[in-house]
């Protein structure tokens, strides 16, 4: 068992295989349970569930901002 992929947003990511455009990278817009890619040739947008996109990627070509951690706040009472 593998530790999860650490998506962002804004990632370029560089799939196994060439988009049907000829486009090789494409750009995290949606993250979630499903993410939702952008092909940096054609605009063409796919949203793939996150097993399948940690399977489909050969490497990072650019990482998005890091997002910032969120203090911790407890409850009064």
């Amino acid at each position: 068992m593998s530790l999860p992929v650490d998506f962002r947003m804004e990632d370029v990511l560089r799939l196994r295989k060439p988009h049907p455009c000829g486009g090789l990278e494409w750009r995290i817009v949606r993250l979630g349970a499903d993410i939702r890619i952008e092909c940096l040739t054609c605009g063409r947008r796919v949203m793939l569930s996150r097993r399948e996109l940690e399977k489909r990627v050969k490497t990072f070509v650019s990482r998005g901002p890091e997002l910032p951690e969120l203090p911790v706040t407890t409850l009064p009472g």
